[in-house]
């Protein structure tokens, strides 16, 4: 068990910094030979000290009964609990601002085991378009095949989308979620948290349970929106993106209220879609210069945004920071973004073919989907990440064959103009 002093979040009556407490935040190394870092904790069981030990913690992690005042959880076997997931738990919980997190071996294991637990046959699925080309696969070609309906409506639609949305999934059946990504991958669209709540509310008057508002928050991470503080009950994360940050691990993330992460931990458990101990360890490395990492990319972004949006061969740039005043997202991102992000789309003037022959000249910057790493990568969304949705679908959602999507890293943003520039030049 930790000694609570390795979970103080004060200093006297200061608040800690969110970057300050992921040098140590849950770590007591006093309980491992006074290490300054986490051992990776290599076991799939842990040994009791007695019988009724075994008893007691089974009894809580499979929810026979209620946990008792200060009770930690007692560590039984590594797909329900292990100390490095623990760790990383709680250091996420922070940043997201949240009171529990739960860590999965993938961005779409966080993303399927929290609709899983929440969907059931009949049920309906409300969720913004475009969504990531796997949650799209999952929402539209997966879940019906168990009886879940999905009903979309575009990120850029506005609220009056969202809610017309919610009137054509009444009539099919209740809905379990509203299924948010906002940002948009790759447009950059962006949904109003706070309504989706209010929806969500008005949804459960009179009618006792209320839909889950669940947000994907990889576009953007937790250094630059915090969902819940805008009225998500869940927030999932592709921690392979910024939080890992170096392009060497695949992981995911969800937060939110300890009792809204109840259902979703039993689904983990039983379906063994949580993290591993040795990623767990990379991610809290990872940690630790998140905030580091995640600021240089978003400074170097705006200047290669800059220079892409004067440049003669770009049509437009799809970066958050040049939202005009009047835009209709406008409002949103001022009340719910803390900055612009790194990861946004431009598309080059002519269609596929021009878009590739860009691709293929970049030198610097690498040609790879995924985005939020140490370096700067470049694809193609219509032919990559979204090539499982429909060409109708796609051009009705704004994923154009002139689009690229450019995921900025940390590299000096002169070098990766420099790139930029003769790729474009033809």
């Amino acid at each position: 068990m930790t000694d609570q002093r390795w979970r103080k979040r004060f200093l006297g009556n200061r608040p800690l910094a969110p970057e300050t407490l992921m040098m140590g935040y849950g770590y007591d190394p006093f309980l491992s030979e006074r290490s300054l870092k986490p051992p990776v904790f290599h076991t799939s069981t842990f040994v009791f000290r007695t019988a009724q030990d075994g008893k007691a913690f089974f009894e809580l992690a499979y929810g026979l009964r209620q946990k008792r005042p200060n009770e930690e959880p007692g560590l039984i076997y590594s797909r329900i609990n292990n100390p490095d997931l623990e760790m990383l738990e709680d250091r996420l919980a922070i940043w997201d601002e949240a009171e529990a997190n739960l860590t999965f071996a993938s961005g779409m294991a966080a993303i399927s085991t929290s609709l899983w637990a929440h969907a059931r046959p009949g049920s309906v699925i409300v969720h913004s378009g475009p969504v990531y080309g796997g949650t799209d696969f999952l929402l539209e070609r997966i879940l019906p095949q168990f009886g879940v309906t999905s009903i979309e409506f575009p990120a850029e639609g506005g609220t009056k989308a969202m809610e017309e949305a919610v009137d054509r999934a009444r009539a099919l059946g209740p809905i379990a979620a509203l299924y948010l990504e906002t940002p948009a991958n790759p447009t950059n669209g962006l949904v109003d948290i706070g309504r989706a709540r209010q929806i969500a509310e008005d949804l459960s008057a009179g009618a006792g349970k209320r839909p889950a508002v669940i947000v994907d928050n990889t576009f953007l991470g937790p250094l630059y929106q915090t969902p819940l503080a805008h009225g998500a009950d869940l927030v999932v994360t592709s921690l392979t993106k910024y939080v890992g940050g170096h392009s060497d691990l695949i992981a995911g993330g969800c937060s939110g209220a300890a009792a809204a992460l109840e259902p979703i931990r039993g689904m983990r458990t039983i379906l063994g879609t949580m993290c591993d101990p040795n990623t767990g360890w990379l991610l809290m490395r990872s940690l630790e210069t998140l905030k580091l990492r995640m600021t240089a990319a978003a400074e170097g972004a705006r200047e290669v945004a800059e220079f892409l949006r004067g440049h003669p061969a770009v049509a437009s740039v799809w970066y958050l920071g040049f939202l005009p005043e009047r835009h209709p997202d406008r409002p949103i991102f001022e009340r719910q973004c803390k900055g612009a992000g790194s990861t946004f789309g431009f598309e080059v003037k002519g269609g596929e073919a021009e878009a590739f022959a860009v691709l293929d000249k970049l030198e610097v910057i690498k040609l790879a989907v995924s985005l939020g790493g140490t370096e700067t990568l470049a694809s193609h969304p219509a032919a990559m990440t979204h090539s499982d949705v429909p060409p109708d679908e796609q051009m009705r959602l704004g994923i154009t064959p002139a689009l690229i999507r450019l995921s900025v890293g940390i590299e000096n943003p002169d070098d990766l103009i420099a790139d930029l520039d003769q790729a474009l030049r033809g």
